[in-house]
């Protein structure tokens, strides 16, 4: 095991990619960052997980325009409060789209929350995958609360 230097444990890919899948089968959500001409541009979205690719489903507009043919980021997340500690996955790589009956069964799409998902399958490309596990902090101090200094907690 590998800790970076503010303490986070520093993921295999193996263990992103089965936190990725995990994720994806318990509905969680992701992020989907693509880079636009003024600013980059991250949307929350369903996905689903399927031979270590993200699949994410999306309608036409700026996300679409954004993000297909593409390098984009994906990240998702899970905090455990109750374990103590919360791990992040990050996916870079060339998003695409497929038919969805070109190479998925129905079963492995993602179900979007959405009242109106679109019918566009991207499909992120793992290029790089990296992710980190660390500790919830204890923070029982108010931080309006002086120190034992005088100073102010920051």
């Amino acid at each position: 095991m590998w800790i970076d230097q503010r303490g986070s444990e520093v993921l295999t890919v193996p263990e992103c990619h089965r936190l990725l899948a995990v994720a994806a089968k318990s509905g969680g959500v992701g992020r989907l960052a693509g880079g636009g001409d003024d600013a980059p541009i991250v949307v929350p979205v369903n996905f689903a997980v399927h031979d270590r690719q993200v699949l994410i489903r999306i309608g036409t507009g700026t996300l679409a325009t954004l993000a297909i043919g593409r390098l984009v980021a994906f990240e998702t997340d899970d905090v455990d409060r109750v374990a103590g500690q919360a791990w992040s996955v990050l996916v870079r790589g060339l998003a695409t789209t497929v038919e969805p009956t070109e190479m998925f069964d129905p079963s492995h799409l993602p179900h979007p929350m959405a009242p109106t998902p679109g019918n566009t399958l991207l499909v992120v490309r793992p290029d790089v995958v990296s992710g980190r596990r660390f500790a919830l902090r204890d923070d029982t101090g108010d931080a309006d609360e002086p120190s034992s200094t005088g100073e102010p907690r920051q």
